[in-house]
């Protein structure tokens, strides 16, 4: 199925198309963290996290078909290995402070946090969106991508945030290696063919 012969459906118009393959590249970003080096994950981070959160913004949240939530599909298991591999990653880097913790409020210090608890969340939220949008039933897509939206509004949007934030710190500082090869990611294009390859994909 090309491009032009999608269904007339809001989950096939082209901004949601952008989301969806911003959301496979980042799902698959993460996934494979482990391959790259400190720098290369750092670089490649601040670029897709700033164009993940410029592409779900702009959409705007669907009428829900069904009363029942859609179905989650990550695991405790997936959810600690994205953490570990971007902990390992990081190292003592891993932590900051946050400003906008809910903690907050009952503390006169800011809170600890760390990016690759942020970043844990948001895959979990990416990739359960991802798994039922792969379902390939239009009520499931859209409902998915109702969900997904309001829990960006309610959560991620601001985890993406503070994790680009506590990264933009580690890339634009001396502790980080700019010697270290840049790698090339969706922010500089996105292949709408490519969400095509991501509707084939079994996995």
């Amino acid at each position: 199925m090309e491009i032009e012969n999608l269904p007339d459906h809001i989950v096939y118009t082209p901004p949601v198309i952008e989301f969806v393959t911003v959301t496979a590249e980042t799902c698959l970003f993460l996934e494979h963290a482990v391959d790259l080096s400190r720098g290369e994950f750092v670089d490649k981070s601040v670029k897709i996290l700033a164009l993940l959160y410029l592409k779900t913004s702009m959409l705007e949240i669907p009428s829900r078909v069904y009363d029942d939530e859609t179905e989650r599909f990550v695991t405790e298991e997936d959810y600690n290995d994205i953490k570990g591999q971007v902990e390992a990653l990081l190292g003592e880097q891993d932590s900051y402070l946050d400003t906008f913790h809910p903690d907050m409020a009952m503390s006169d210090t800011p809170v600890a946090a760390f990016v690759s608890e942020n970043l844990a969340d948001v895959y979990q939220e990416l990739k359960d969106f991802a798994a039922n949008y792969q379902l390939a039933d239009t009520d499931v897509m859209n409902d998915a991508l109702v969900t997904c939206l309001e829990a960006f509004g309610e959560h991620w949007g601001q985890k993406a945030l503070n994790a680009l934030k506590a990264l933009h710190s580690i890339k634009y500082s001396g502790q980080f290696d700019e010697n270290e090869d840049e790698t090339d990611v969706a922010a500089g294009k996105i292949d709408r063919n490519s969400f095509v390859d991501f509707l084939r994909d079994d996995d």
